[in-house]
């Protein structure tokens, strides 16, 4: 007789069955092994996936790894997703992903949700209408002529929240893209800019996504 497909396969199947990665744009943070501070603490910064399958997935991130580097992803649906960087992006990476029989399982069914229930959006609570850019990657301009790569977890009319390999002094004075502020607050995975000036929001992602 036939063997009947276990519940842990049939779970499987319902990704596999797929040839692509499922391609989704999904808040996150995450960490690298070997980054750690001088108390062995690891740091973490804001990170977009931005395409997840059973085996890999490809994420925009501030700061990027060496190929074979242990990558940490917290997402809050999705729970927590480690592996090894197999390729590097502009802005991002590649990473494979480890799990077990059961975790593997239980991800087969989650991305199946998210490919049904594509509402992603962030609670807003500013002010400003907030916006998750398409293309979340840009750059800061400080003072001294210097400039770093920095990933824009979202911005409004009244400034962005930011995350970096550094996280500048509250009141530090920048640009982020072509727009100048100011570092108003500190948060786990990065920093927040107040704009000197409230900006039209037609023309905001054109003037901060800058490579």
């Amino acid at each position: 007789m036939p063997q009947t497909p276990s519940p842990l396969a049939a779970d499987i199947a319902i990704v596999e069955r797929r040839p692509e990665p499922l391609i989704i744009v999904i808040p996150a943070r995450y960490a690298l092994a070997k980054r750690c501070d001088a108390n062995g603490n690891r740091h973490e910064w804001a990170c977009r996936i931005v395409k997840i399958s059973l085996h890999a997935m490809t994420l925009f991130a501030p700061v990027n790894g060496a190929i074979g580097d242990w990558v940490i992803v917290h997402w809050d649906e999705f729970g927590k997703l480690e592996g090894s960087i197999t390729r590097a992006l502009r802005g991002g990476f590649v990473m494979a992903l480890a799990a077990t029989d059961e975790e593997l399982a239980k991800l087969a069914v989650k991305i199946e949700w998210h490919n049904k229930n594509k509402n992603h959006g962030l609670p807003d609570s500013r002010t400003h209408k907030r916006i998750v850019p398409n293309d979340p990657r840009s750059t800061l301009f400080f003072a001294d002529n210097s400039r770093r790569k920095c990933f824009i977890i979202d911005i409004s009319a009244s400034g962005a929240a930011v995350s970096a390999e550094i996280k500048p002094d509250i009141g530090t004075p920048l640009a982020v893209g072509k727009i100048v502020g100011r570092v108003v607050r500190h948060f786990p995975t990065g920093f927040a800019v107040q704009f000197i000036q409230l900006q039209n929001l037609d023309s905001l992602e054109q003037k901060i996504i800058l490579s």
